[in-house]
């Protein structure tokens, strides 16, 4: 049988014709700049686009999300209309106005706060966060906008407890991963162990508990407990001398310095425009004292 010579340079040309396709198709696919349309550095400015400046994110949404415990009165609670209130909710939105910006709330357990906003659930916490050492290796914080003396809780009829040495042996109640536990963990319980610590997720549960002898003491600051004891009339009281003072700051993730900047100018405009004490004045009864 003869062969066609003609029939076989058309196939020739049709199988390169194919090859040629297969290998424009496959290049293409490799190439994420092709894809998009764009020249070889595009993949990279875009990413870097999308994750943006968390300041200026927050101005184009004109919203600041703010996470905060909400069973802390008069830190931070919800009111009658269910609605995020209180000391800290309101420095939240006086920094958010200052942004150009409103502030929006999430409430969650305070241990869960930080881990939320390290996965971006919220943009920032307005809730009591103490700054610690240890707590700036995971996050970043404003300047302090609040001093808070931790005192010693009993019940009323407890005169056995004054002062840190009388723990030993003793059930001490402390909110759960609080400054004031590790506090009470790292300092407290190697140099007068041994004692127990019960951990709380929120305040009122641990005063329940000591009202009732479920605990022997507590730790906590008298700006906190008063308005617990004076709507449930706990029969509980302050001992001793402070045993330790903390400063909060509002939290946010590392690598914001344009928000955290933002931030402590608007903290110190409030302080210096008189806003700030207003502010105070309203949860605590009294001016702030001089830092």
């Amino acid at each position: 049988m003869k062969t066609n010579p003609r029939k076989s340079w058309q196939w020739t040309i049709t199988l390169l014709a194919v090859l040629t396709l297969i290998l424009s198709a496959c290049s293409t696919t490799n190439n994420p700049a092709a894809n998009n349309g764009t020249n070889g550095n595009a993949g990279t400015s875009g990413t870097e686009t999308a994750k943006g400046n968390l300041l200026e994110n927050i101005k184009s949404a004109g919203v600041l999300k703010v996470g905060t415990m909400g069973t802390y009165p008069p830190y931070t609670f919800l009111n009658k209309q269910n609605e995020v209130d209180g000391f800290d909710p309101d420095i939240a939105k006086e920094v958010a106005k200052r942004l150009g910006v409103k502030a929006e709330f999430t409430t969650q357990e305070f241990s869960g706060l930080i881990p939320s906003l390290q996965t971006s659930k919220f943009d920032v916490v307005a809730s009591q966060v103490t700054i610690t050492d240890e707590r700036k290796q995971q996050i970043d914080f404003s300047d302090g906008y609040i001093t808070n003396s931790v005192k010693i809780i009993v019940n009323s009829s407890n005169n056995d407890i004054t002062k840190l040495e009388d723990f030993k042996g003793k059930t001490i109640g402390v909110g759960l991963g609080t400054n004031d536990e590790s506090y009470l963990r790292n300092e407290v319980l190697p140099k007068y162990g041994p004692f127990e610590i019960k951990t709380y997720n929120d305040v009122i549960t641990s005063l329940k508990d000591l009202d009732v002898g479920r605990i022997d003491a507590t730790i906590n600051n008298l700006y906190a407990l008063k308005p617990l004891v004076d709507q449930n009339g706990f029969k509980i009281k302050a001992v001793g001398e402070p045993i330790k003072s903390d400063q909060p700051g509002i939290a946010l993730r590392k690598d914001n310095p344009e928000l955290r900047d933002a931030i402590n100018q608007a903290l110190a405009d409030m302080k210096s425009d008189g806003t700030y004490e207003t502010i105070f004045k309203k949860w605590f009864g009294e001016a702030p004292p001089a830092q």
